[in-house]
């Protein structure tokens, strides 16, 4: 099998700044694996890597569609299954970089997904209940479920498969030989750079961005779904969160939690290999790929 490389890991890990070097270092191009900066216009809130950061390196994957528009687990490993090829293709190494655990997941273990069109009659009655409605209903019909009750989209789109005859839970063929490493902190560490990296988007421009995207025809639907960012900041702007020190606060605490669920889904995965941030995580890497890529 062909060779990827794949860097994961929590929100402000570092995991982009991480790729683009290991990237650069040698000779590869960067898939995106993010299932929010597939959209256009979607960049601070998303923690999109702006063009001056990548260092000429190639990125695939970023700005694929537009906001409200319907973009799937299914079209996102069609795209990144192209991409990987192409890169493969011109003799390059394809690196597989993002905080999406399905995204990477439905690539590195190469999930049999379905293309049939979702049911939006279906979708709109599963709209009006509350997430652990939701929960409830799906655990009903796969008591053994494992999955996070808090994911609304994740439980929602299962419970679509199970109404179209998919199975829930996708059979796999791999189709790479893939490198896993890890990017995290200690708790302690990780929470002041959640909240180092909160203040500076705000600095920058990110409630701006967000009431720009409401301005220019994103639905409050769409920005909601999106979660963290664009659904407290959507909030906020509507006047259903009063202050933007209580927006600020619950973000702060929503991106915390989010990070460790993230945590507990990587963790899973015993191939990951987990890098020393305390030590020199590049070279560590790096050895990890010199020694992959001549196997």
């Amino acid at each position: 099998m062909k060779k990827l490389i794949a860097i994961v890991g929590t929100n402000a890990s570092g995991k982009s700044g991480l790729g683009v070097r290991l990237a650069s270092r040698f000779g590869g191009e960067i898939i995106s694996a993010d299932s929010r900066q597939v959209f256009k216009g979607l960049d601070l809130g998303s923690g999109k890597i702006a063009p001056e950061e990548m260092m000429g390196v190639p990125h695939h994957l970023l700005d694929v569609c537009a906001p409200n528009d319907f973009y799937s687990m299914a079209d996102f490993q069609k795209q990144a299954y192209e991409a990987i090829d192409d890169i493969h293709a011109r003799g390059k190494t394809p690196f597989i970089v993002g905080g999406t655990g399905l995204y990477v997941a439905s690539v590195t273990e190469g999930y049999l997904l379905s293309d049939k069109m979702p049911n939006l009659e279906y979708r709109d009655e599963l709209e009006k209940l509350s997430t652990p409605e939701l929960y409830e209903m799906l655990i009903k019909v796969m008591p053994d479920i494992e999955i996070d009750r808090h994911n609304r989209n994740r439980v929602m789109r299962v419970l679509e498969k199970i109404e179209s005859g998919d199975d829930a839970i996708p059979s796999s063929e791999k189709k790479y030989d893939t490198l896993k490493i890890g990017v995290s902190w200690d708790r302690e560490t990780l929470k002041a750079r959640i909240d180092e990296r909160l203040v500076r988007r705000v600095k920058q421009g990110m409630i701006e961005e967000v009431k720009n995207l409401l301005d220019q025809g994103a639905t409050v639907e769409f920005m909601m779904k999106l979660g963290l960012e664009y659904r407290f900041i959507t909030q906020y702007l509507t006047g259903e969160i009063a202050s933007l020190d209580e927006m600020l606060d619950g973000l702060s605490k929503a991106i915390k939690k989010f990070a460790k669920r993230q945590m507990t889904w990587f963790r899973r995965d015993s191939e990951i290999h987990w890098l020393d941030m305390t030590g020199n995580p590049d070279d560590e890497a790096a050895k990890l790929i010199e020694k992959f890529l001549n196997e």
